[in-house]
């Protein structure tokens, strides 16, 4: 809707996902995050990462951390982690798919990670992604909760942090893995070990305030 009234009144459309004829204004968009990516690197010091977690909707945000990653450490890159909501998982489902191609996931998209709730991919990010991402995870909203809880409850000398919906799924799925035994394989598989250094970016903070109080204090239902 906004696209074709910006067509009709002659106006510019901004946003990060890419179609065909709309490419130049996301690619901006994604170069923009580089420098989130590259502070973060610089903070971290001759401390490679060797495994990054970054949660997804359109793929803007994780194609550009993925063409980042390339440039940086080439052979040597960390293994990259996408992670989408279950319900709107167009990169699982396109990587799923195993054609190739992107693919649109329908229905409402229900999930209260509304910043992820994207059903069709990014064509700029979707080439980076599909040809240079290592794995790709959807998550229920319950994974995020988890994940919320954690960064605002942290360990005594642990900086607390105030990461909504969006920003918490990466480590809500990182806890999963080193906590369930059912994913012990998967854990194996991707080498998360004692030598792991993992990166993740919280991208939200409590822009729900209600909500946010709701997850963190409640026990999950949101029905209080």
């Amino acid at each position: 809707m906004a696209a074709d009234r910006a067509r009709r009144n002659h106006w510019l459309l901004i946003q990060d996902t890419a179609w065909v004829g709309y490419e130049d204004i996301p690619l901006q968009v994604m170069q923009g995050y580089l420098t989130m990516f590259d502070e973060a690197v610089e903070q971290l010091g001759p401390d490679r990462p060797t495994h990054v977690l970054i949660q997804c909707g359109v793929g803007s945000l994780a194609g550009s951390l993925q063409g980042y990653l390339v440039e940086k450490y080439g052979g040597q890159r960390p293994l990259l982690t996408v992670v989408e909501p279950t319900r709107a998982a167009c990169y699982y489902q396109s990587i799923k798919a195993m054609d190739g191609k992107p693919h649109k996931v329908g229905g409402d998209l229900n999930t209260i990670m509304a910043g992820l709730a994207c059903g069709d991919p990014s064509i700029i990010s979707w080439e980076i992604l599909r040809d240079y991402a290592d794995v790709f995870a959807a998550c229920p909203d319950d994974v995020t909760t988890k994940g919320m809880r954690v960064l605002g409850n942290p360990l005594a000398g642990d900086d607390r942090v105030i990461s909504g919906e969006s920003g918490a799924v990466t480590l809500g799925m990182l806890i999963n893995l080193l906590k369930q035994p059912e994913l012990e394989p998967l854990k194996k598989d991707l080498n998360i070990n004692s030598d792991a250094r993992i990166l993740l970016f919280s991208t939200e903070g409590d822009t729900d305030p209600e909500m946010y109080r709701k997850i963190v204090w409640g026990n999950g239902d949101f029905g209080f």
